[in-house]
This record gives structure tokens, C-alpha cells and sequence, in this order.
């Protein structure tokens, strides 16, 4: 179950709980029966192993980022072609 961080806005009374995500917000201070906020804390989450990086996805040949552009591939098309037969001269 989460713990939650609670504030009061008429005491400054702060105080953490231990709250089920189905149980509703507190409301009031027990403190001064003042009005509370939920306070907002950021999460703390480590991300371990694969899967979670963007060049996990990557193949092993494209799995650089900063690589420098890659020359045009030579094809068939690109080759020096053969000089056309001329015609026969007559």
C-alpha cells in the first residue's frame, strides 16, 4: 500500500499515512480538524535491465545514434555501364 503526505493548510501540521489507492482522501487535520492538502512528492522509480532505453530496440548494426551519415551503397544501377555497341558502320 502507498504512503501518503499530508499537509494542513490552517497549522502546517505535516504528517505521512499508509492509505489503500481505494481508500479516500483525508480531509480534515487531526490535529486542529483544519483543512488538509495532499502533498505531491516525485516517484521514485529505477528502471533496471533491458527494454528501456531507446537503443534496446535497435539492431546490432544501426545501434549507434551519433554514427556519421553512411555513404550511398553502390547498386547496379550506379556502376560504370558498359559503352552502348555502336552501330555498324556500313
Amino acid at each position: 500500500m502507498p504512503t501518503y503526505a499530508y499537509a494542513c493548510k490552517d497549522c502546517g501540521h505535516a504528517f505521512d499515512i499508509v492509505q489503500s489507492f481505494s481508500d479516500s482522501s483525508l480531509s480534515s487535520c487531526p490535529e486542529c480538524q483544519g483543512t488538509l492538502r495532499k502533498k505531491f512528492n516525485s516517484v521514485g522509480v529505477v528502471f533496471k535491465g533491458s527494454g528501456f532505453y531507446r537503443t534496446d530496440s535497435r539492431d546490432a548494426k544501426g545501434s549507434t545514434a551519433s554514427a556519421a551519415p553512411a555513404a550511398p551503397a553502390a547498386t547496379p544501377a550506379a556502376a560504370p555501364a558498359a559503352p552502348a555497341p555502336a552501330a555498324a558502320a556500313s
